[in-house]
């Protein structure tokens, strides 16, 4: 409840802002900010995917609020979700969302028809950000808040001067994709191994696999998980990409 409590939010922001004249400070500073930059490189791909199919007005829109997103969700995570994405089932049913998330994202948007849609696929773009990084955040979560011991205000600053950083991984990634379309799959290749792994990492499937083969084939079965994960994201996606395709040139 205490981590529910604005007024406890306050007062940890608050209390980190007297130690910014400190050395120890501006060091767990760079040390969140080279973090974040390291291990987002996973949300800079969903950005990017996600964002592909704006039109060309709407995509920086898109990366911007996306990094947004991104950095707001991991800020309120420090104080929350290390200990939530402990409880049993949650990590499962997180790698769903995101199985479907990677799946969705091998699938073309429909043809834009006026501003109006437009707006709506933009917060659509912002929504698939929102979820995937809820998901995949966990170890930038336990990095980032071990780097800041404790001090909100390091994870505040620290965070939001990773937002350009973000913008300009993702803008190169869209980039890419964009020259080079393969890459798309290669992308939900890659969230697709995120799902495998954060399923097999949670505490259901962890504590199943090493009470019943140990650590050694536990940890092996991490890669498999995260090697299946892969494939049924490229095969349901491609199945979901080639029935859509099939419709649209019916009609």
């Amino acid at each position: 409840m205490q981590m529910l409590d604005p007024t406890a939010w306050l007062a940890m922001v608050s209390s980190g802002w007297k130690e910014m004249g400190g050395t120890e400070f501006w060091v767990a500073l760079v040390k969140i900010m080279w973090i974040n930059i390291l291990l987002s490189g996973d949300n800079a791909l969903v950005i990017a995917m996600a964002c592909r199919g704006l039109p060309p007005k709407q995509r920086m829109w898109g990366m911007i609020l996306g990094a947004g997103v991104a950095v707001g969700l991991r800020i309120v995570f420090t104080g929350v979700v290390a200990s939530l994405m402990l409880l049993p089932y949650l990590k499962i049913v997180g790698g769903i969302a995101l199985f479907y998330i990677a799946a969705k994202l091998l699938v073309p948007d429909d043809p834009e028809e006026g501003e109006a849609e437009a707006v709506d696929h933009l917060w659509r773009a912002v929504r698939i950000v929102a979820v995937a990084d809820i998901i995949m955040s966990l170890d930038n979560v336990i990095a980032i808040a071990a780097a800041a011991g404790g001090n909100m205000a390091l994870v505040v600053i620290g965070l939001a001067i990773s937002i350009p950083l973000i913008v300009a991984g993702a803008a190169l990634i869209m980039a890419l994709l964009d020259k080079f379309p393969l890459l798309v799959w290669a992308g939900a290749g890659l969230l697709g191994w995120i799902v495998g792994e954060v399923i097999a990492t949670d505490p259901v499937s962890a504590g199943f696999l090493n009470g019943h083969y140990g650590a050694d084939v536990a940890h092996k079965m991490e890669y498999v998980a995260a090697a299946t994960g892969a494939v049924l994201v490229l095969l349901i996606g491609g199945l979901w990409r080639r029935s859509k395709q099939k419709v649209e040139t019916a009609a």
